[in-house]
């Protein structure tokens, strides 16, 4: 390991953390992210009336499906088997945007972190793909981990 990054053995290669000597237990992320828009766009996305149909819908499907996806996206993340993936979406007029949190969850000996920022981020890319048309200038943003629980560094919370 160099300088506490757990991807890299002793001589600075890039590897798969061994897990294997790890406890499993209930591990929980939950992540965050924003994507700001053009007021008409999010009325549109709010009103259910953009020409790509349901946006949220279509985006918490892809969230889903982006966190069982995530070891094929990330190179050394390790394929788990997840237990529970929310993801909600919360409209927030005052700033024009839709705020995005997943929680993931496993029973496993590696956390899900990964998982949960991943599914943050191919929500609010969906939600950009399917409001395009009418909202190029749409801005990602505040992607990061709100939260994280079990194995052997407990619960961290964001500050």
């Amino acid at each position: 390991m160099t300088n506490g990054m757990t991807h890299f053995d002793r001589e600075g290669q890039a590897h798969m953390v061994d897990v294997a000597g790890k406890n499993e237990t209930r591990r929980i992320a939950k992540a965050s992210g924003s994507i700001r828009m053009n007021a008409s766009t999010l009325e549109l996305i709010a009103s259910g009336t953009a020409s790509k149909g349901d946006v949220l819908g279509v985006a918490r499907i892809a969230a889903i499906q982006a966190s069982k996806r995530t070891a094929e996206l990330i190179p050394l993340c390790h394929p788990l088997h997840l237990t529970h993936v929310a993801v909600g979406f919360h409209l927030d007029r005052q700033n024009s945007a839709v705020d995005c949190i997943v929680t993931t969850e496993t029973l496993g000996r590696t956390g899900v972190e990964m998982e949960a920022l991943t599914a943050v981020s191919v929500a609010l890319l969906t939600i950009y793909d399917m409001c395009k048309a009418v909202d190029r200038g749409m801005e990602i943003t505040r992607i990061r981990l709100l939260e994280k629980q079990g194995g052997r560094s407990g619960h961290w919370r964001a500050e």
